[in-house]
């Protein structure tokens, strides 16, 4: 499979949000149950939102997002991530590809740590999170809702520079 990574643009909404619903719809995978709108997405982009896709055979088949961990100029070198990629096309290097792209976006955007909130009913997500060098640092008790019972959310952190050397 011939994979690119590129920055998503104002058009991927659609794609991007038909990707996510899905996983949205039907697993805990996300604890949310508000769909995505391609509109919403495309809104997002054209603000300058950081958003790159998996494109292979010229279909967006994963994306990825960085965005802040909490709110307050305290965090601001903090950054959060989504990564999903199409259920057809896991296990190819779609998702690790897009890891380096949240990375490099992150350290570019002046980011020191990445953090991944991943269900804990996510077995493969905490698995692939620790093969790229992410450390869980938190495990929050019942703390996501859907599908009528709680769910456990895993918290998994990853520096992207050292402490010692700052910013």
């Amino acid at each position: 499979m011939a994979l690119t990574i590129r920055p998503a643009r104002v058009g991927d909404g659609a794609r991007i949000a038909e990707i996510h619903n899905g996983i949205i719809r039907d697993t805990v995978i996300t604890f949310t149950t508000d769909e995505r709108t391609g509109a919403a997405l495309d809104a997002r982009l054209a603000g300058g939102a950081h958003f790159w896709v998996a494109e292979a055979a010229g279909c967006v088949a994963g994306f990825a997002t960085i965005f802040p961990f909490r709110q307050g100029p305290g965090y601001a070198h903090t950054f959060e991530h989504t990564i999903i990629v199409e259920p057809g096309t896991r296990g190819q290097g779609s998702g690790r590809a897009l890891m380096h792209a949240v990375e490099a976006g992150a350290r570019a955007a002046g980011g020191h740590s990445l953090m991944a909130g991943v269900s804990a009913e996510n077995a493969a997500g905490v698995a692939f999170h620790a093969r790229l060098g992410f450390v869980e640092v938190a495990r929050l008790r019942e703390v996501g809702w859907k599908f009528g019972r709680w769910h456990d959310l895993v918290l998994m952190q990853k520096f992207l520079s050292a402490p010692e050397t700052g910013l």
